[in-house]
């Protein structure tokens, strides 16, 4: 279950991205120039504030031929050879996205304000010096991984319902009800 901000809900959908702190998203060592650049477009999508990748210089060239959205003209976009080079501000957290025994399952995860989220290449996990970084390691409660894109798509939405001020959800299915009260108007005049 999401832990709310306590913030007012926004006023209505298309302000669904109003959220106190930044988060940003990023790749060590992909493989796929396609998922790479389906993970910078999800990060713009869902209000980004930057995006990074680690040890992918090879793959970030051909990124930006299947980023439509074209993220890194609209948003910072860091390329660290290693973990030792990332430089992330102060107080972000890193936050792993990672099948691993001790991680935690998203829907018991509290997403922190300030976060830098990073998953691993498809056909491989995390580096051990990348775990070591992380403040946190979340996995998606799944039978098998799923696709890198995909799963960073999960993981902002869940950061989204959580930290973007939606209200509780209606307790029967469906969408909110509206409680809209009459508006009286002035008097009609019959002719």
């Amino acid at each position: 279950m999401c832990v709310k901000s306590g913030l007012p809900p926004p006023e209505d959908a298309a302000k669904s991205l109003f959220m106190r702190g930044y988060f940003a998203v990023g790749v060590e060592g992909i493989s796929k120039a396609r998922n790479l650049g389906a993970v910078m477009r999800t990060a713009h999508a869902f209000g980004g504030s930057f995006v990074f990748t680690v040890g992918a210089a090879n793959r970030a060239r051909e990124m930006f031929q299947t980023d439509t959205a074209k993220t890194t003209q609209n948003l910072p976009y860091y390329d660290w050879e290693s973990v030792d080079d990332m430089a992330l501000p102060r107080g972000c957290q890193i936050v792993g996205v990672e099948l691993t025994d001790d991680a935690v399952e998203l829907p018991r995860f509290r997403h922190p304000r300030m976060a830098a989220y990073v998953l691993g290449k498809e056909r491989g996990d995390l580096s051990p010096a990348m775990l070591e970084r992380c403040s946190h390691v979340v996995k998606i409660p799944t039978k098998f991984c799923v696709n890198l894109s995909v799963a960073a798509a999960i993981a902002l939405y869940d950061r989204t319902l959580c930290l973007g001020g939606y209200p509780e959800r209606p307790v029967m299915p469906g969408g909110p009800m509206e409680d809209k009260q009459h508006i009286w108007g002035a008097p009609k005049k019959r002719t």
